[in-house]
C-alpha cells in the first residue's frame, strides 16, 4: 500500500512556490520602476507566470494533494514548482510552460478524483478552476501571449476561492437561490475568459461583470457576514474574505471601464484590485487554517494578525490612488508597502509558528521527533 506523503517531504514543494513568490514580488516592483536586485529585474515580463503559475498553482494544487492523500496528486505543485525553477534559472520558456501545463493537468485529473468522492456543486467549482489553469496554460504555451492567459488564470484563482467558499454556505440556514445564482454569475466569468483571445474588449467586459456580481454574491450569500461577529481567528478570518469581497466588487468595476484591457489607465487598479485585495485576502485569512494542515505545524492567533492586513489594504489603496491621479509615485511607493505587506505577512506567520512549537509540551515534541 502506498502510503500518504508525509509532512515534511512536502516543504520542499512550498519553498518552490515561496521562490516564485519572492521573485515575482520583485519582478513586479521592477515593472514599477524600482530599482530590485537582477534575478528579479530579469523576470519583469514573467511577473503574472510566477506569481499565478508558479505560486498560486503548487499551494492550490499543494493543498488539493494534502486533502486528496493520493501521492501521484502531489506531481502538480511539483510540476507547477519547477516551471517556477526554471523560469527563474532563465531556462527555455516552453521548458517552464510545459511543467506548469502539465502541473495544471494532474491538478484537473485530482480535482476530478475529488469530485468522484463528492459529487456536489462546490467540488465540480474547484474541478472548473483547475480546467482554467490547464486552458489558460495552453492558450500561453500556443500563442506565445502571456497575456492571453490571464483573464483564465484569474478565473482560475476566483472560481477556486468561490468554490471553497460555496462549500461552506452548507452552514447557514438553507437559501434556495443561492446555488442557481451562483451558478449565474459564474457563467459570464467563464465565458468572457474564454471569449477574450477572439473577443478581447467584448470578453473581458463579460469578465468584469461577472466579477462584480460575484462580489455581490459572495457579500450576501458567505459565512463571513456572520462570523464577523465572532471574536479571535474566526473574526480576522471574516474580515480578511469581506475586505477581499470589496476589492473584487471594486476589480469589476475597473473592468468594466476597461481597466483589464492592457495599457489601459486603469489596469494596473483593475489587476491588484483582484491579484493583490482579493485574492491575498483569502491567503491571509485562510493561511492560519491551511498552512497548518499542509506542514501539520501550530499557529496560534495573535492580534498581529491584523498589521499585514491593514497594510495590504492601505497599500493597495495608495497604489491605486496613484493610478486614479496619474501619479506614478504613489503607485511606485504603493508598490513597495504591497511588498512589505506581504514579507510582514510571512513574518508574522514565522513567529507565529516558532510560539506554536514552544507552546507544545516537550514530551509531545519528542514523540513528534522519534515517529519522523
Amino acid at each position: 500500500m502506498i502510503r500518504e506523503i508525509p509532512p515534511p517531504a512536502r516543504i520542499p514543494l512550498l519553498v518552490l512556490g515561496l521562490l516564485s513568490l519572492l521573485t515575482g514580488v520583485l519582478a513586479g516592483l521592477a515593472r514599477l520602476g524600482v530599482a530590485v536586485p537582477d534575478f528579479g529585474a530579469a523576470q519583469a515580463g514573467s511577473h503574472a507566470a510566477l506569481m499565478i503559475g508558479a505560486f498560486f498553482g503548487t499551494v492550490i494544487s499543494l493543498e488539493r494533494a494534502v486533502a486528496l492523500g493520493s501521492p501521484w496528486s502531489y506531481l502538480a505543485p511539483a510540476a507547477a514548482g519547477t516551471g517556477g525553477v526554471v523560469l527563474l534559472a532563465g531556462g527555455p520558456l516552453a521548458a517552464a510552460q510545459w511543467a506548469m501545463l502539465a502541473g495544471a493537468a494532474v491538478l484537473v485529473l485530482a480535482s476530478l478524483r475529488v469530485t468522484q468522492r463528492q459529487l456536489a456543486l462546490f467540488t465540480v467549482m474547484l474541478a472548473i478552476g483547475a480546467l482554467c489553469w490547464l486552458a489558460g496554460n495552453i492558450a500561453w504555451l500556443a500563442s506565445g501571449d502571456l497575456q492571453v492567459a490571464v483573464p483564465l488564470w484569474l478565473a482560475f484563482l476566483v472560481l477556486t476561492i468561490a468554490g471553497e467558499r460555496l462549500e461552506l454556505t452548507r452552514f447557514l440556514p438553507a437559501r434556495p437561490a443561492a446555488a442557481p445564482s451562483f451558478v449565474a454569475i459564474v457563467t459570464p466569468i467563464l465565458a468572457g475568459a474564454l471569449l477574450v483571445p477572439w473577443r478581447e474588449a467584448a470578453g473581458l467586459g463579460v469578465f468584469a461583470a461577472g466579477l462584480l456580481a460575484l462580489a455581490a454574491w459572495l457579500l450576501l450569500y458567505d459565512i463571513a457576514r456572520h462570523n464577523a461577529r465572532q471574536h479571535g481567528l474566526t473574526r480576522f478570518i471574516a474580515i480578511c474574505l469581506l475586505s477581499g469581497y470589496l476589492w473584487l466588487g471594486a476589480a469589476g468595476l475597473a473592468g468594466l471601464a476597461g481597466g483589464f484591457a492592457p495599457g489601459h489607465a486603469l489596469h494596473d487598479a483593475a489587476m491588484h484590485a483582484i491579484a493583490l485585495g482579493f485574492v491575498f485576502s483569502m491567503v491571509f485569512g485562510h493561511a492560519p487554517i491551511i498552512f497548518p494542515a499542509v506542514a501539520k505545524v501550530k499557529i496560534p492567533w495573535h492580534p498581529a494578525f491584523y498589521l499585514p492586513l491593514a497594510l495590504l489594504h492601505g497599500s493597495l489603496a495608495l497604489r491605486v490612488a496613484g493610478g486614479l491621479a496619474d501619479a506614478f509615485s504613489l503607485r511606485q511607493w504603493g508598490g513597495i508597502a504591497n511588498a512589505l505587506a506581504l514579507a510582514a505577512f510571512i513574518l508574522t506567520m514565522v513567529i507565529s509558528v516558532v510560539r506554536g512549537r514552544k507552546a507544545q509540551p516537550a514530551g509531545r515534541r519528542r514523540r513528534k521527533r522519534e515517529l519522523g
